[in-house]
């Protein structure tokens, strides 16, 4: 187990080693305070670009599930085709693995996507740092290879066009009503709650012009870095409230460029929210859901026009956690309902949209 060790834009030093693929990256440092569910966050392609810190102290135990592919090419157990975080890097790595869905342990997993993985860091000391400066970018070096420095590039990157699609591709042919899925990094799961529901689903690149197409309603799914580098997508969202009234949905990114079309402006939060337990009130209510999140930008909601107003609110910080339109069935959401892993308190955001279809 070579020596490796993380360098921030601070100047601040956390050795460790390496169990993973070793090669040196460098990418934007955010932490996760889910207890479980490492093979979906690092499936997940709104990490992409992210070195992903988890701080729960034992990772591991369970390995890895396979993975496998159903006939329509989603994942069985995972959220994308392959790993999107550039590393991970843990306490405590847990080499013995035991679950009765696992093939493979998470350093074997690593090393054959090709991508790093560090224990041995105090994750809790290293996330102060992080809640207490904000995210910044970092880099994970070896120690023997110290003139092997990475770039690290992550502000002004465009990932969704990235990690989205490079053309059309279509679910549950002629099951009934037809949902066009714009695909900014769209989570597997979310695939899997609209196929369930017995919808067809219709997937287009982040850029694509779906105005033109005959379709039911629209969904805006999840995606990774900045919503502002996003401009083509929010036109043809415009350009699709003004032709029609056809039910919109939108999740975590989905939220944010729906609420662009609207006209309300972003801001980057400090850390973001990563985590399986972050409270969320549905406005107007005493009722409060516990969400599974991952994100780094908000909607300020103070700059949402007269037609619209907010749908939740995080109880932790106040930030915006979706959007509805005061009369058109448009909504979006900044947590994930389809969670995977995480809770599914609000799954329900599902049934309503394709009630609304």
């Amino acid at each position: 187990m070579r020596k490796v060790t993380l360098v921030l834009n601070d100047g601040s030093r956390f050795h460790g080693t390496s169990f993973g693929y070793e090669k040196p990256v460098a990418g934007e440092v955010v932490f996760n305070t889910a207890m479980m569910g490492y093979p979906e966050s690092l499936t997940d392609p709104s990490y992409a670009g992210q070195i992903m810190v988890l701080t729960y102290p034992l990772v591991g135990n369970y390995g890895v599930p396979p993975f496998t592919m159903r006939s329509d090419g989603i994942a069985d157990y995972m959220e994308s085709d392959k790993i999107y975080a550039s590393a991970i890097i843990v306490a405590d790595y847990s080499e013995h693995y035991s679950h009765w869905n696992t093939c493979e342990s998470l350093g074997d997993w690593l090393k054959r996507e090709q991508v790093p993985g560090i224990t041995g860091i105090d994750t809790r000391e290293l996330t102060k740092i992080l809640r207490s400066h904000g995210v910044m970018m970092g880099k994970i070096i070896f120690d023997d290879e110290p003139e092997n420095i990475p770039t690290a590039e992550y502000e002004g990157v465009n990932f969704v066009d990235e990690v989205s699609c490079k053309s059309m591709i279509k679910y549950n042919e002629g099951a009934g009503k037809k949902v066009v899925l714009v695909d900014c990094g769209v989570k597997h799961n979310i695939l899997r709650c609209l196929i369930g529901r017995g919808v067809e689903v219709i997937r287009v690149p982040w850029n694509y012009d779906y105005t033109c197409l005959e379709y039911d309603g629209l969904f805006l799914s999840n995606g990774p870095g900045d919503p502002d580098l996003c401009g083509d997508a929010v036109q043809v969202i415009r350009k699709q409230m003004d032709m029609s009234r056809k039910p919109i949905c939108g999740i975590c990114m989905g939220n944010q460029l729906l609420a662009k079309a609207a006209g309300a402006g972003i801001y980057k939060l400090k850390y973001g929210h990563r985590s399986h337990n972050q409270p969320v009130m549905l406005v107007g209510s005493e009722k409060c859901y516990v969400t599974s999140q991952n994100h780094g930008y908000a909607v300020d909601a103070t700059t949402l026009g007269a037609d619209w107003k907010e749908l939740f609110v995080n109880m932790n910080d106040g930030s915006n956690e979706g959007i509805c339109h005061k009369q058109n069935q448009w909504f979006s959401c900044q947590f994930h309902p389809e969670a995977c892993s995480g809770p599914v308190d609000t799954e329900f955001i599902f049934d309503r949209f394709v009630g609304a279809l």
